[in-house]
């Protein structure tokens, strides 16, 4: 016999429908989920063109991704649930490096660079020199440790929003420590800027009273053998928005002066004009854990 869907048997019957599902991880998922949006339901108690306007929504999300531009990981970042996801996967000792959200341009592969290159490829912006090491949390330098790098332009524009403008890969890297563990590379000193507004995560955040912009940042993802890798940040001391990052993503512990050096000699050195701009960044890495080992 059909069984009886109603409002006080609606939730108990999809999750009975999901009992043959083999993956158990799967079906505790879509079981949580049907609970969750359910309750979400009966509490707001949508009308038909509520619920409509919300699968549009979706929908309009959805077709506004393309090779260069992920809106469903930007609609992520500005419900806070990206950050909430890398918190919840990143629980590591205090001493490990803070990790922060992905954002929706890391959609290509960072060029391999030695160790000193420049990431821009424009010349335009203030100069600037980052440095760092990769260590492990009982200090330990992490040699041959992989660290990708990218960021916008000193317009707020990444290279993927403006192909016609910008040559591929700028503001992009992939280097590698040396044997002590260190990294550095020459760019630029980012700056502020807003999340792309011109899709349905733009409308919403009309609609809702929220500035789109983002404080001065530079992405990194850092891994290394026999550790466990970090997506994170380095923000810029004396940015604006960092106490309003519209994706949630500031850290204090990510959190840089980018001092100005006024050395002719140093600049030299690294093939830079004086004055320029540097940050320093150590990244601690945890290590994996191993059977028997927490």
């Amino acid at each position: 016999m059909a069984a009886d869907f109603s409002e006080e048997t609606a939730t108990e019957a999809v999750i009975a429908s999901f009992a043959d599902t083999s993956d158990p991880r799967l079906r505790e998922l879509l079981t949580v989920l049907v609970r969750h949006l359910h309750g979400f339901v009966r509490e707001v108690e949508p009308t038909l063109a509520e619920w409509r306007s919300a699968i549009d929504f979706l929908t309009a999300t959805g077709q506004k991704c393309d090779p260069a531009r992920q809106e469903f990981i930007l609609l992520s970042d500005v419900l806070g649930v990206s950050m909430l996801v890398e918190m919840i996967n990143s629980r590591k000792s205090e001493q490990a490096t803070d990790s922060t959200v992905l954002g929706p341009f890391h959609v290509v592969e960072s060029p391999p660079r030695a160790l000193g290159e420049t990431i821009d490829l424009v010349g335009t912006g203030e100069a600037c020199l980052v440095t760092g090491r990769v260590l492990s949390v009982d200090g330990r330098p992490l040699p041959g440790g992989a660290v990708d790098v990218w960021q916008a332009n000193n317009h707020g524009f990444y290279d993927v929003q403006q192909p016609s403008e910008q040559p591929a890969h700028n503001g992009r890297g992939l280097f590698e420590t040396d044997k002590d563990g260190r990294f550095w590379f020459r760019t630029v000193v980012p700056s502020p800027y807003p999340i792309p507004t011109d899709g349905p995560v733009g409308e919403l955040l009309l609609k809702t009273r929220r500035h789109p912009n983002r404080p001065a940042h530079i992405h990194f993802i850092v891994d290394a053998e026999g550790h466990v890798p970090v997506t994170t940040h380095i923000f810029v001391a004396d940015s604006r928005y960092l106490e309003s990052d519209a994706v949630f993503a500031v850290k204090r512990s990510l959190i840089r002066d980018f001092v100005t050096v006024d050395d002719p000699e140093e600049a030299t050195r690294y093939g830079l004009a004086s004055p320029f701009r540097h940050a320093h960044f150590e990244i601690v890495l945890e290590a994996v854990a191993t059977p028997g080992h927490p």
